[in-house]
């Protein structure tokens, strides 16, 4: 079965930097975009960053300067470096890509989520 894995997330306080890493596994052949989300109790799961297979990547502008977004096609990760946190930041991170496997030519995966908190 293929899945995504995340890791990374903790409490931080204001102006601290977190790296979040999320692993796929299972039977790969190739992953198209990678991306990652974010949800906030109360609040609709939005998207943070995203990367194409080929490095093109997108920001939102609450985070745009201060999170990067990169992966590893070899390794089938995507990572998020965070720096400057704020407590706005505050939420369950996703990843989230869209896999082609031996037995499906298309399916987009979440990952289980990993907490980020970030607070004084």
């Amino acid at each position: 079965q293929v899945q995504l894995v995340e890791s990374g997330g903790g409490l931080v306080q204001p102006g601290g930097s977190l790296r979040l890493s999320c692993a796929g596994s299972g039977s790969i052949l190739t992953i198209n975009n990678m991306a990652w989300y974010r949800q906030a109790p109360g609040k609709q799961r939005e998207s943070v960053a995203a990367i194409t297979r080929g490095g093109s990547t997108k920001y939102a502008d609450s985070v745009k300067g201060r999170f990067t977004i990169s992966r590893d096609n070899a390794k089938n990760t995507v990572a998020l470096q965070m720096n400057s946190l704020k407590p706005e930041d505050t939420a369950v991170y996703y990843c989230n890509a869209d896999i082609y496997t031996p037995s499906a030519n298309f399916r987009n995966y979440w990952g289980q989520g990993t907490q980020v908190t970030v607070s004084s």
